[in-house]
């Protein structure tokens, strides 16, 4: 603590008219003393008003950017061959197509790639929050699902929009989460499908056959579906051991196991031994 004097001029023959001044004086000197044995620590470092006693202490961390895997998945061999489509009983819809389409449970592509394939990470991503994203859009024209495969998050919304001039019916095979089949003629609003527990799920229509599709339920965001050139992409990953799969439904599955690096972009592919039967 600094020390304070202060000088107070001594009187050699004081008066007894002037006690009362002096002892007015020697109070507020005194006053001035106390305010100064206390304020003396703080004026002496610069300061106005006394610190906080309650330490602050603030740390910021660095998020680490996150990887990505890309890659394309391939097949080798002779793929399955597929009869076309008979439409011949629904013309409304046969009228898409100059030839009989062929189904879509075996996509190629240039390369030998192979479309319609769900990759995703099958171990080591943690689940997520429901996702806010707009809802994922399944649409029947032609009597046929477009797109074929959608991945979506569970709790997520999936709207299915019947855009033909026939009825549909709506019926996802589904085991971990409810089962159920509805119908939905021309021109109605869209039907809105939300699972809360992850699962691959076909999808068919009851009044044509023919009408097939997937949808995969997920926990996290972490999952994509080949395009015509068998490409994906999974992005934002954290760092960390993975493990990633690609599944088909003609062909089955493949896994792999990686380890992503903070802000990485690595290259991960797939190779499909398929046959003709």
């Amino acid at each position: 603590m600094s020390a304070v004097v202060v000088a107070i001029p001594a009187c050699d023959q004081p008066k007894r008219s002037s006690r009362s001044g002096h002892a007015k004086t020697l109070g507020v000197v005194l006053v001035a003393l106390t305010f100064l044995a206390f304020a003396s620590p703080y004026l002496a470092l610069g300061r106005h008003h006394a610190p906080s006693t309650t330490p602050f202490l603030i740390i910021a961390a660095d998020a680490q950017p996150t990887g990505e895997l890309t890659g394309k998945v391939t097949y080798e061999g002779t793929p399955k061959k597929f009869k076309p489509i008979d439409m011949s009983a629904e013309p409304n819809c046969k009228k898409f197509y100059d030839t009989p389409p062929l189904p879509e449970a075996s996509v190629t592509g240039p390369g030998n790639a192979l479309q319609n394939v769900i990759v995703y990470i099958s171990e080591g991503a943690p689940d997520e929050k429901p996702t806010t994203e707009p809802a994922v859009k399944i649409t029947q024209r032609g009597c046929r699902y477009s797109p074929h495969v959608v991945t979506a998050e569970a709790g997520a919304e999936v709207w299915v929009k019947n855009d033909d001039s026939v009825t549909h019916s709506i019926h996802p095979l589904a085991h971990n989460n409810p089962e159920w089949n509805r119908s939905q003629p021309p021109g109605t609003p869209p039907v809105v499908i939300r699972y809360d527990h992850p699962e691959f799920i076909h999808v068919k229509c009851e009044l044509h056959p023919w009408m097939r599709g997937v949808l995969a339920v997920f926990r996290n965001s972490h999952h994509a579906v080949t395009d015509a050139n068998g490409g994906f992409a999974l992005t934002g990953l954290p760092p960390g051991k993975y493990t990633v799969t690609a599944w088909h439904e003609t062909y089955g599955t493949a896994s792999k196991q990686v380890v992503v690096a903070a802000g990485e972009s690595q290259a991960v592919n797939f190779v499909f031994k398929v046959t003709p039967y």
